[in-house]
C-alpha cells in the first residue's frame, strides 16, 4: 500500500496510510508507528443502542491517529485503573494499530481483546500499549474498544417490539466487527489478514473461547491465546431475561416501556449497570451480572460444551490460567469472585438448588479434593478452580483431540507479590506478556526485588507468544524448555516461572475430582 512519511506538527515523523475507509495519519512510537482511535464501526447511539454495530462511514481528508478514541461507558473501579483524562462516550468503537513501517512484506497480526469482567476496561489502558510487542516481534499489533456492561452484555432482546429492536451479545458483535475491520484493512498497515492471532485475558479470553464457537467469527482469526478465560461464565436466555428485568427495575423503567432505554440518560444506565454488577455476584456467588448469552443465534451453544462436542473452530490454541487466580479478588475485596468459605459454600448450594440432577455425592467428591475448604486458602482454591482452572482443562482436553493445543500455568510472582499474599494472581501475567512493567502510578511489583528474574520470564513469554503468532508453535527459540503440545495422554503443562518447567498432568488430583462434566458452572 502507498504510504506517506513526513514531519509531524511537533517534529516527530508521521506516516499516512491509505485504508479503504480513508487516510489515517500515524505517529512514530519508538521504532514503530502507532495509529490510534480509528473507527471500525458507526457510533452505536440513538436507535443503534443495544443493537449490532454498523460499518463506519468513510471519511474525507486525513484522519489524525495521535490519540486513543473515547472509552466505552462504564463506572469507575480500582480493579481496572482508567486514566480519568480519557473521554467516556457511546461513540467508542475504535481500533489502535502499532506496526513497523510497511515494506511490502506482510507481517503477522496480533489482536488484543481486553478483559474487565465484561463490564470494565479499555484498549487505552497503559498496560496494553502495543509498542514493545510490535518492536520485539516485528508484528502488527491491534487493540480495540468494545461495548461493556449494560451497553454490551445486557440481553434485552426479549423486550423487543415492532418499534424498538434489542439485540443480544452486542459486545461480542462489536468484537466480530473489529475483526472484520482487521480482515479488510490491516494490509494497509503491513499486516497479513491471513495470519491473525487473537489473544486476551480474563473476559477478553472468555470472549475468545466464545468466539471460537461462533459460526459468524470463523475465519476471522487463525490462532488464539486465551489467558485465564472464565469460559463457563456464559448464561442462558431465561437467566439473562431475569437479569434484564432487575436492571429495568433499578433504572425505574417498566418492562413494557423498555424502549425508553433508547433515550435514557447514559449516566443512569451506567449507575444501574454498576449496581447490578455488584448485586448479582453478592446474591449468587460465582456468577456475573452480565456476560455472553447463548442466544441460539450468534452464540449457538454453551462454549465449553461446544468444545467438547467438537464444534469449536479448528485452529491452534494456547490456553492457561494463573496459579493464584482468586487472590487478587480477595485483596481488592471484589464481589466478582467468592473468596470466603461462606461465599464458596453459598456458591455450591446455589449450584445444587439450580441443578437437582447434581447429586450430593458428586459435590462431596469435589469437596474432598479441598480438605481445607473451610479455611481461606481452601476457599480461594475452590473458587479459582470453578471459575478458571477447570474450564481451562476442559477446553484443553476437548480441543487437543483435533487441533494443536498448548496448556500453561503461570506461577511466577515477585517477592513483593508473594509477601502481599497475591502470588501469581489474576492478571499478574499481563506486564510479562506486553513487556509493560511500571504502568501503574504506584507500582509495588519490585519493591522487594525480583526485577531480573521477572524480565527473564517476560522475555520467554513474549518470545513464545510471538513465535506462536508467526509460526503457530510457541517455541522460545532461545534454548528454553521445550513446550510440547497438550494431549489427553501426557497432559503436558508448562509451568511458567523462574525457571520454566514441564509437568505432566499438573492438576491430576483436581481434574479427577471434578471430572469432565461441566455441571452447572455456566
Amino acid at each position: 500500500m502507498d504510504t506517506e512519511i513526513r514531519p509531524g506538527d511537533t517534529g516527530e515523523s508521521t506516516l499516512v496510510v491509505h485504508t479503504p475507509a480513508g487516510d489515517v495519519r500515524g505517529y512514530a512510537d519508538g521504532s514503530v508507528f502507532a495509529w490510534k482511535g480509528i473507527p471500525y464501526a458507526a457510533a452505536p447511539t440513538g436507535e443503534r443502542r443495544f443493537r449490532a454495530p454498523l460499518p463506519a462511514e468513510p471519511w474525507d481528508g486525513v484522519r489524525d491517529g495521535r490519540a486513543f478514541g473515547p472509552i466505552a461507558p462504564q463506572g469507575q473501579s480500582p480493579a481496572v485503573p482508567i486514566d480519568r483524562a480519557f473521554v467516556v462516550d457511546e461513540d467508542c468503537l475504535s481500533v489502535n494499530v502499532w506496526a513497523p513501517r510497511p515494506d511490502g512484506t506482510p507481517r503477522p497480526v496480533m489482536v488484543w481483546i481486553h478483559g474487565g469482567a465484561y463490564c470494565l476496561g479499555s484498549a487505552a489502558q497503559s498496560i496494553y500499549d502495543g509498542r514493545h510487542l510490535a518492536e520485539t516481534g516485528d508484528v502488527v499489533l491491534v487493540s480495540f474498544n468494545y461495548r461493556v456492561g449494560a451497553m454490551g452484555f445486557l440481553d434485552l432482546s426479549s423486550f423487543s417490539t415492532p418499534d424498538v429492536v434489542f439485540e443480544s451479545n452486542c459486545g461480542l458483535r462489536d468484537q466480530i466487527a473489529a475483526l472484520e475491520w482487521v480482515r479488510d484493512n490491516i494490509a494497509a498497515f503491513g499486516g497479513d489478514p491471513g495470519e491473525v492471532t487473537v489473544f486476551g485475558e480474563s473476559s477478553g479470553a472468555g470472549s475468545i473461547t466464545t468466539l471460537m464457537t461462533c459460526p459468524t467469527a470463523e475465519g476471522l482469526f487463525h490462532r488464539a491465546i486465551a489467558q485465564s478465560p472464565p469460559a463457563t461464565s456464559v448464561y442462558g436466555r431465561d437467566r439473562a431475561r431475569s437479569v434484564a428485568l432487575r436492571f429495568l427495575e433499578l433504572i425505574s423503567i417498566a418492562p413494557g416501556d423498555a424502549g425508553d432505554l433508547i433515550d435514557a440518560d447514559l449516566e443512569l444506565i451506567i449507575k444501574a449497570g454498576d449496581e447490578l454488577v455488584n448485586e448479582i455476584p453478592t446474591r449468587i456467588p460465582g456468577t456475573l451480572a452480565m456476560a455472553p448469552v447463548v442466544d441460539r443465534d450468534l452464540v449457538p451453544h454453551y462454549p465449553v460444551a461446544a468444545f467438547q462436542k467438537g464444534y469449536a473452530h479448528r485452529i491452534p490454541l494456547i490456553i492457561g490460567s494463573n496459579k493464584d487466580e482468586a487472590s487478587i479478588f480477595k485483596f481488592m475485596k471484589s464481589p466478582l469472585m467468592p473468596v470466603s468459605a461462606q461465599s464458596v459454600e453459598a456458591m455450591l448450594q446455589a449450584l445444587a438448588d439450580d441443578h437437582p440432577d447434581i447429586s450430593p455425592t458428586r459435590l462431596a467428591e469435589i469437596m474432598s479434593a479441598y480438605p481445607d475448604h473451610a479455611k481461606p486458602s481452601g476457599a480461594l482454591a475452590l473458587s479459582r478452580d470453578a471459575a478458571f482452572r477447570m474450564p481451562t482443562l476442559w477446553i484443553a482436553d476437548a480441543h487437543a483431540r483435533h487441533s494443536p493445543t498448548w496448556l500453561y500455568r503461570f506461577d511466577h510472582a515477585t517477592p513483593m507479590l508473594k509477601a502481599a499474599r497475591i502470588g501469581a494472581g489474576h492478571a499478574t501475567e499481563l506486564p510479562y506478556v506486553f513487556g509493560n512493567f511500571g504502568t501503574l502510578d504506584v507500582d509495588p511489583t519490585f519493591w522487594l526485588g525480583g526485577r531480573k528474574a521477572a524480565m527473564e520470564v517476560a522475555g520467554r513469554m513474549q518470545r513464545r507468544w510471538l513465535a506462536f503468532a508467526r509460526h503457530g508453535v510457541p517455541a522460545a527459540l532461545d534454548g528454553s524448555k521445550h513446550w510440547p503440545p497438550y494431549d489427553e495422554e501426557a497432559r503436558s503443562t508448562l509451568l511458567i516461572d523462574s525457571p520454566d518447567s514441564l509437568v505432566h498432568d499438573a492438576d491430576e488430583v483436581l481434574r479427577i475430582a471434578w471430572g469432565t462434566e461441566v455441571m452447572g458452572f455456566k
